[in-house]
């Protein structure tokens, strides 16, 4: 079939792609009946989504339609917060919006300008990989990182391996030991479950590490509960392992490594009985899985964002990402372990963003710290905040901080969204922007190797805008003449894929509008690292210069979590507070959804039994979660698929929508990883207390 069906009695069927902070990019088709989204279904012929969609994007074409979707751009007329607005034209807010960027540009430079894109989407054009990037450049203005996700744990990957590039998903059909560390792969990355599923068709032992009983724990031949943020200290134990019963394959490490004799020795350094001290999980269990990893070619490792979110995040990732490098599995087919796909492309990113626009080199922000950047950055201080994609107030931490920066009358902030979101009630402009189904987007994947052409199915919806069309009318008013800032989408895309790169040999925008997707060009599985290891010895770096050079330590190492170790924070906040993924959103995406709102229920807090009764808290009664940033209420869900002191709360719930007016990243410190400045989210202690107390049982007597 081709990309688009013919229409038949005003019925047409067009391909295009989901474009969520998910993944597994799943390719879709969109049912037109008379111009109008009517159906959404996945793509059957997909090798890798095989046409199935998640819970969420089943009901993308509801969402598209929800009555709460902005259709009008919007001027604010109330205090900052308030959410009162008036809809005004497109004319009035592009001169708006022209006048104001122009204004702190000649009063405070470019770099008071600060380009704040998300995860709304994932595409190149309309999402947080470049969108509006040119314009940017052209001002002058401060450059965006986008370190909230998975920053630290590629800069971890980078100094061992060089790269992103990993196992090919796919592959994970040839194992026959599987360890998904720290990711929940049936909520967050439910398609390459199926070649999991395969590989134990086949014999594969299935193991999660992980500090709950996930649903993917849930179906595992073992689950390892692990306290959280110790993942280097068990990686380093299950190597002592392998090392201890001489199982390391030494002729690949040999070939492939350098480092080797320095880095045993700090192996060596980690038996089972310290790594069981550190991590809460029994020796036996980590000789055990040792054991298991020792004899067991090919073995691969799932791991995912989660798992570097604290203190000792990059480390953990840069530790983990060695274990097939001791074990020799890179060399097998299945053998290996994954973070993400993403480099595996070779676009042309420098020619789609054109950072040859900029006069000179401009600082840059970090996307963590924008309490910190809105309310202590001097010279210049940030003057206007653009927000395209996301909802900060809701997603970053130290929310109180956030708030109190967005809160500011100087700070002229525009919000281009679907919906208006809580940092949108804080905005001098929102500005309405279209959805998947009625703009151009190029799509790469983090979770499979294919890349997808996303093109317009629908006209927009109200007086909705693709975000590039934005950023043409806006280079316009500010009178900018240079023609790539009026590039059409189409060649955005071809710019993207003129690259040269052996991955995207052969693939155009035709090829691509034929199909709406085609796999890189790789074997299926692909080789991991088919061009090697591009670190700067060509090898991996159980030693890294690199990291020593920034100053790192050189070997893998434990490096514990700051809050979750301080014995200090501790006494006075006992619990460890880590906040997963929801199975009813995708970060705060979907979370203003009246039926995912009630499927989701009320923010609950999951406590183990001992912690429960210790607080007087019963199951399902309110309570408030606290720490000294900041606290949000719940309700209590005692359970034994948490261990003991540790609570549980997912995480995209918006502040607004919710009783007590915030939510976990309340009390999360602003504060950056070891690597990459990316957040901490799963480092913070709290406490959590009945907001009612029950009478104890002597009282009640």
């Amino acid at each position: 079939m081709t990309r688009s069906e013919r229409p038949t009695h005003d019925r047409s069927i067009a391909r295009g792609t989901c474009p969520l902070d998910c993944p597994d990019t799943c390719s879709w088709e969109i049912i037109v009946e008379n111009g109008v989204a009517v159906g959404i279904r996945g793509t059957a012929d997909h090798p890798f989504t095989r046409g199935n969609l998640c819970a969420k994007v089943d009901r993308y074409i509801e969402h598209m339609h929800a009555p709460d979707r902005l259709l009008h751009p919007l001027k604010r007329v109330g205090p900052k917060g308030s959410g009162a607005f008036e809809r005004i034209s497109w004319d009035e807010a592009i001169a708006t919006f022209a006048d104001r960027l122009a204004t702190i540009k000649e009063d405070h430079g470019g770099e008071a300008i600060w380009p704040y894109a998300g995860c709304g989407s994932m595409g190149f054009l309309q999402g947080i990989v470049g969108v509006g990037g040119r314009l940017w450049n052209a001002l002058g203005a401060s450059h965006h990182e986008p370190t909230i996700c998975h920053h630290a744990g590629s800069h971890g990957t980078a100094y061992t391996m060089g790269s992103r590039h990993g196992l090919d998903p796919e592959a994970f059909a040839h194992a026959r030991l599987i360890v998904i560390w720290g990711a929940n792969p049936l909520t967050t990355h439910n398609h390459v479950w199926r070649f999991i599923s395969q590989a134990r068709e086949a014999g594969a032992h299935l193991v999660v590490i992980d500090p709950v009983r996930s649903r993917t724990a849930a179906r595992a031949d073992e689950h390892i509960s692990i306290v959280p943020g110790t993942d280097a200290a068990l990686a380093l134990g299950l190597l002592n392992v392998v090392v201890t019963m001489g199982a390391e394959d030494q002729a690949f490490i040999a070939e492939n490594t350098i480092g080797w004799s320095a880095y045993r020795e700090r192996i060596l350094a980690f038996p089972p009985e310290r790594v069981a001290q550190v991590t809460g999980i029994p020796a036996a269990q980590i000789r055990s899985l040792g054991e298991r990893l020792a004899r067991t070619r090919p073995t691969a490792i799932l791991t995912r964002m989660g798992i570097q979110r604290h203190a000792g995040g990059g480390m953990a990732l840069r530790t983990i990402m060695t274990i097939p490098g001791v074990t020799g599995d890179w060399r097998h087919l299945g053998g290996g372990a994954v973070y993400s796909t993403g480099a595996y492309f070779g676009g042309n990113i420098k020619a789609f963003l054109r950072p040859d626009l900029r006069a000179k080199p401009a600082r840059t922000l970090i996307m963590t710290r924008l309490g910190e950047g809105l309310l202590d950055l001097d010279d210049p201080p940030v003057k206007a905040l653009v927000v395209l994609g996301a909802n900060p107030a809701a997603s970053n931490p130290d929310q109180g901080r956030v708030r109190k920066g967005l809160a500011r009358d100087d700070l002229f902030t525009v919000v281009i969204d679907h919906f208006k979101t809580d940092t949108a009630d804080f905005a001098d402009l929102v500005l309405p922007t279209t959805m998947q189904p009625e703009h151009t987007d190029l799509h790469n994947a983090y979770g499979h190797l294919y890349l997808h052409l996303n093109e317009p199915a629908v006209r927009p919806q109200g007086e909705c805008l693709p975000s590039t069309e934005i950023f043409r009318r806006l280079a316009a008013a500010l009178g900018l003449t240079d023609p790539a800032l009026f590039a059409t989408d189409e060649e955005l895309v071809r710019s993207i894929l003129d690259s040269g790169h052996p991955s995207v040999e052969g693939i155009t925008l035709e090829r691509l509008r034929e199909q709406g997707w085609l796999r890189l060009n790789y074997p299926r599985p692909a080789k991991a690292y088919p061009f090697g290891f591009p670190t700067p010895s060509g090898k991996i770096e159980f030693l890294s210069e690199r990291a020593a050079a920034d100053g790192l330590d050189p070997l893998p190492a434990y490096t514990p979590p700051r809050e979750v170790t301080s014995e200090s924070t501790a006494a006075r906040f006992p619990l460890v507070l880590i906040s997963p993924a929801s199975h009813f959103f995708l970060n705060s995406m979907f979370a203003n959804k009246p039926d995912l709102l009630r499927k989701a229920g009320p923010i609950k807090v999951s406590l183990h039994a001992d912690d429960a009764a210790a607080r007087g808290i019963a199951n399902g009664s309110p309570v408030r979660v606290f720490n000294d940033r900041g606290a949000f209420v719940a309700q209590a869900e005692i359970t034994d698929t948490v261990r003991r002191g540790v609570a549980v709360t997912p995480k995209g719930y918006w502040p607004k929508l919710v009783s007590g007016g915030t939510n976990v990243n309340a009390t999360v410190e602003e504060r950056d990883s070891d690597m990459g400045h990316g957040a901490v989210f799963h480092d913070n202690r709290v406490d959590v207390l009945p907001i009612n107390p029950l009478p104890s049982p002597v009282a009640a007597e």
